[in-house]
C-alpha cells in the first residue's frame, strides 16, 4: 500500500513523513485492498485560528467508495491523530457493511445468463485533481473536484456521504435518473433535494471537498 504525503502552503519533513507511514500501517488490517493512502498537510497562517492552524486530510483510494477523514489541532502530530481515528472508524463501518451484506444475500436462480456488472459508486477521476479559482477580483477562492457520478440509491449515498465525513452528497439517483443532493438535518435526520432533469448519458458532478 503507497502512502503519499504532501503539505499544501507548509513543508512537510522526512520525520514527519516516517510517523505518518508508522502511524497508518494500521489502516492495511481494515483496508488490505486499499491501493494507496493520500495525506495533505496544511498550515493555517492566521494567529486567531491558532488552537486549529494544523490540519490533516486523509484519503484511502480503493476499489470500493473513496474513504476520508481530516481533523485539525494546534500541531499536525495532534491533527494526524485526530483524523487517523475518524478514518479508522469509517473503515470499520465499511467492513462490517460489506459483511452483513454477505451474510443476507438471498440464494439466487439458477440464471444462464451472464451476470450484470454491479453498479459503480462515484470514485473521483484523480483524488488529487482539485483546482482553485479566485473568484474575479476578489479574495474569494473557489475550490473544484470532478467526480464521475454513476447512479445510486438514496440509502448508498447517506452511505459514502458518511464515510468522506461531509455535510452533503451529490449523486444520480438510480430509480428516477435524477441529479441529487442529500444532506444532513439535525441528529441523524437526512434530506435529499433533486433537480427536475432527466439523465441520458453519463454525467460529471462536482462533489465538494
Amino acid at each position: 500500500m503507497e502512502i503519499v504525503v504532501a503539505g499544501r502552503h507548509t513543508e512537510v519533513l522526512p520525520k514527519y513523513r516516517a510517523h505518518v507511514e508508522q502511524k497508518l500501517a494500521k489502516v492495511e488490517q481494515l483496508a488490505p485492498r486499499a491501493q494507496r493512502i493520500d495525506v495533505v498537510v496544511s498550515h493555517e497562517t492566521n494567529p486567531r485560528q491558532a488552537g486549529s492552524s494544523e490540519r490533516v486530510e486523509l484519503t484511502v483510494v480503493d476499489r470500493g467508495p473513496v474513504i476520508r477523514a481530516e481533523a485539525c489541532a494546534d500541531d499536525r502530530y495532534a491533527a494526524l491523530d485526530l483524523a487517523l481515528g475518524k478514518l479508522l472508524e469509517r473503515l470499520r463501518r465499511t467492513r462490517d457493511r460489506r459483511k452483513d451484506h454477505r451474510n443476507h444475500t438471498p440464494i439466487a436462480p439458477v440464471d444462464v445468463r451472464p451476470p450484470e456488472p454491479e453498479p459503480a459508486v462515484a470514485t473521483p477521476v484523480d483524488p488529487d485533481a482539485a483546482v482553485e479559482t479566485t473568484l474575479g477580483d476578489s479574495p474569494v477562492v473557489i475550490r473544484e473536484k470532478v467526480h464521475q457520478a454513476q447512479p445510486m440509491t438514496v440509502d448508498d449515498a447517506l452511505y459514502e456521504m458518511e464515510l468522506v465525513g461531509h455535510d452533503f452528497f451529490l449523486f444520480i439517483d438510480a430509480e428516477t435518473a435524477q441529479p441529487s443532493v442529500a444532506y444532513r438535518r439535525r441528529g441523524w435526520s437526512y434530506g435529499v433535494i433533486k433537480l427536475d432533469a432527466a439523465v441520458t448519458a453519463a454525467p460529471l458532478a462536482t462533489v465538494g471537498g
